[in-house]
Formats: C-alpha cells, structure tokens, sequence
C-alpha cells in the first residue's frame, strides 16, 4: 500500500492502475483512494502547467470558446516586426485622395453594417492551394477592421503604449501615415490594442480607441480636426472588454454609445465640428455598433444596449420603439442585428442565449416590437450573421448554421471556422476563420458546401475582413494581407 501512495504521488494514472489491479486493498478502499487521487491530479497537472509556463514557454489563449488554450504559439502583436516593416518600406508616392472620395467600404461590415459585398462578383473557382496574396505585412494590435475610400484603407492599431489610426495604399499595403496618441488598454482573455473599426465620410475618418478617444481625423493628411472623450464627456465607464461598438456617420452626425447615465448613453456629436448633436437613453452600453436602418417605413438607428434593442429617432435621437434582449451569463450583446425584411429583425447572442426574431410594426400611438420567433440554433457570439434570400447564415459559437428567417428553424450545421467572421458576396460567404483562415461556401439552404480554404494569415483572429473592388482586406493583431477574389491564381 506504501509503494502506492508513493507512485500516485509521483504520477498519479499509474498510481490508479496499480490501486485496482492490486488484492490487498478493500472494494471501499479503492473507491475513496480513486476519488483522492482524482482530485491530487488535478493539483498535479496544474502545478506541471505551471512549471512548463514558467519554464518552456507555454501559455494560455483565449481563443472564443472554453476552455482556452494551452500553445507555445499564442498570438501577440510584434511591434518590433511592425517597426522594421514599416522603416524598410519607401516613401509613399501614391497621390492624395480627393476630399470626397466616394467609400468602397465606409467601416464595419461594410455600406448597411450587414455584411454584404455587391460592387463586383467574385471567382468561385479557389485554387486547391489557396490564394496568394497581393501583398502581406506585420501591423499592430487590437480587432479592428477596415474602412475603404479613395484608394486608402484606415484602420486603428496598438503600436506599443499607443494607439495608432493608420491609413495603408489598398493596392500595396504602404503604410501612407499613422495619427498617434497615447493609450494601452490590454485584458486577460481578450488581450490588448482598440477594437472598433473607423468611419470614414466625405475625406474624414472618425476613430473610436479602447479607451473612449473619439477622434476626426483628414482622410488625405491625417491632421486631427477635433478629438473627446466619449466616456469622460458622458460620465460614463469603461467596458471589461473596452470600447468595441464603431462609430456611425448618419448626414451630419456622427453616432456613439458611451453608455453614459442621465440620458448620454446614445449620443450623436456634429461630424464636423465635435459638439454634441443630442443625446439619448440612461441604458448601459453594449459592444455592438449602431446602425441606420427602414423598419416599418421609418429611417431610423437601430441600437442595441446591455439589456434592449431600441430603434431611435435620427434626428433627435428620441426613443420610438424598444424590445428586451439581454445575452446570459452576466455578458452584454456582441451581434450585430440582421435585417430580415422592411420590419423585421433577428437578434443573436452567445452563452446559451440564441437568437430572436423581432417585428416592428407602425400603430396609431407610434411604435411597437413584438417577437416572433426564438431560436437555440444560433448563438452569435461575437460574430454577426448575415440574410440571404430568405435564410439566415452565421456562426453558432464556432459552427455554421443555416436558420430559416420565416420560422427560426434550423436548415443544417456543419464545418468549424473558429470565433471568426463572414461576408456574403452573390450567394457566396466568405468566412474569415478564428485562426486565419479564409473559406468560401455557398449560401444555399439545402446543404453545407464548402468551395475552398487556405490560410490567409496565422494566429488568432477576431477581425472583420473588408471588401472593395473584387479584393479582400484582413488582418489580426500580428498580421494584415490582401488577397484578389476577381482573380483566382
């Protein structure tokens, strides 16, 4: 019994086999020794975890599901990389935009903050090897995407102990400027560096950092015209996972959830001159963006807080109609909402919550929202879904899943992409995976068909990819690469 104790010590699997294969030791006996070893295990692995993180290298990522990872290769922004790139790179020789350059891709998910890409087809016909990249470079921290104007594409960045809103040639990926400014926000899961994506409107582009820096910046110098706080102006606090809900030019304002008590939760600021347009609501904030939308014959914003979405007046910001909708497990809403026709819309969210279909109807006092339907079957967690023909397409935790719109019924689930994100473009999804990845299926609710995959850019990835012109931006917090989908090599 002596030699047992000493070897389940040691290594605690053996020690359990020797237990059971030994006679000298009672049935009883056997069971309390196998549930004390179960629990010595578990000190056992911790404590050999920690040796080899202290040691070897090893570390834990958070890659959207539970539990993390354990990898010797987590993803960390490489500022030294960036650094050289960007010092190797020649002087930037690409003419100035002109001050309203139209936007190919004005911010996140594109023109309507759906998800869709219709300025070109794409060729669906993928090399088995992959595609190539037109050109591919190291770029700074944070989940970001792109916004697209004038032949630049601007992104926001952590650049060591600042933040960065940077402006990249789209056809060679030279880094034109970058408008720095301190700030550094970092936490445990999701790491460091800002995460909503810039706006640009009419040769302007407004960025909004981790920490609350709303900034309007020149599309063509990068000269800072006006610049707040958005958390500071509206007494608001700063989000666990920070800022992430992207800014929104609607005519002549500039739309932003500080989530501010006393009714600056919902604000709108003058795009051209900073001061505020109006305020609304005493709702905390969520980390969805806001978006313009027709629901019910009414151009309104369409906004989702911590515990409601709500569709708001433009111009004032009064409030018309709202409907509950609050994510489980204490967390706030990530999704962004799917329009589903001219008066309905679906909300989704991760942690077991599911999705809801929402309609919203004019009445003789107003507004009013009644849901229509739940669904377990879709559970965005910080992915958004997109609408095609009647069906609903989008990530359940890391599986995709066909929804149909009518009856929230599940058509089909099938391929793993990771907490990644998707475009539709002509019945097609591009889905940019969790780990780099880019795949092409076909949105069709008969079956899943997967036409391709490759590995577009390693690590962990949790940015939104950006169209314009049949080509394809993406990045994470290590890398950024652009690929063309007109033409296939």
């Amino acid at each position: 019994m002596k030699k047992i104790r000493i070897v389940s010590l040691l290594f605690p699997p053996l020690g359990l086999v020797m237990l059971w294969r030994t006679d000298q030791v009672p049935l009883w006996r056997k069971f309390v020794g196998t549930i004390g070893v179960g629990f010595y295990s578990l000190l056992y692995a911790g404590a050999i975890v920690t040796l080899m993180m202290f040691f070897t290298g090893l570390e834990v990522e958070w890659r959207g599901g539970f539990p993390p990872v354990l990898t010797w290769h987590k993803t960390h922004p490489d500022y030294a990389a960036v650094e050289a790139s960007r010092k190797a790179q020649p002087k930037p020789a690409t003419p100035q935009p002109a001050p309203n350059a139209p936007a190919d891709w004005p911010g996140f998910r594109g023109p309507h903050r759906d998800g869709h890409y219709d300025q070109t087809s794409i060729a669906t016909n993928w090399p088995a090897g992959g595609l190539r990249p037109l050109w591919q470079q190291p770029i700074g921290g944070g989940y970001a995407s792109f916004a697209i104007a004038g032949g630049r594409a601007f992104t926001i960045e952590q650049r060591r102990d600042q933040e960065a809103v940077t402006a990249y040639d789209v056809e060679t990926g030279l880094e034109l400027w970058a408008a720095n400014y301190p700030a550094d926000f970092n936490e445990m899961m999701g790491g460091e560096g800002p995460r909503a994506t810039p706006y640009y409107d009419e040769g302007k582009v407004y960025s909004l950092g981790a920490m609350g820096d709303l900034l309007c910046l020149d599309a063509a110098s990068a000269q800072v015209i006006w610049k707040v706080n958005i958390l500071a102006d509206n007494f608001a606090k700063l989000l666990y996972y920070a800022e992430a809900s992207s800014p929104l030019v609607v005519g002549d304002k500039v739309i932003v959830q500080p989530g501010g008590p006393k009714g600056r939760s919902v604000v709108a600021y003058n795009k051209l001159t900073g001061k505020p347009a109006w305020r609304s609501l005493d709702d905390p904030a969520a980390y969805s963006s806001p978006m313009l939308v027709s629901l019910a014959g009414k151009e309104q914003l369409l906004v989702v807080t911590d515990h409601r979405a709500v569709g708001l007046n433009v111009q004032d910001g009064a409030l018309l109609w709202m409907t509950p909708w609050i994510v489980k497990e204490k967390n706030r809403n990530n999704a962004q909402p799917v329009i589903l026709g001219t008066n309905r819309f679906m909300l989704s969210g991760g942690y077991g919550t599911g999705s809801d279909a929402v309609e919203v109807s004019h009445t003789s006092a107003g507004f009013e929202a009644k849901p229509l339907w739940h669904s377990a079957g879709m559970k965005n967690k910080f992915t958004s879904s997109v609408f095609w023909q009647g069906f609903v397409y989008g990530l359940d935790e890391d599986m995709l899943v066909c929804l149909d719109a009518q009856t929230g019924a599940r058509k089909w689930k099938d391929g793993r992409y990771g907490y990644g994100q998707l475009v539709l473009s002509g019945g097609y999804l591009i889905i940019l995976g969790g780990e780099g990845e880019l795949a092409l299926v076909k949105a069709s609710p008969d079956r899943y068909e997967e036409l391709g995959r490759f590995q577009a850019i390693i690590g962990k990835t949790w940015n939104h990819p950006a169209m314009f012109q049949g080509k394809i931006l993406v990045r994470n917090e290590v890398q950024m690469a652009c690929f063309d989908l007109q033409k296939v090599n």
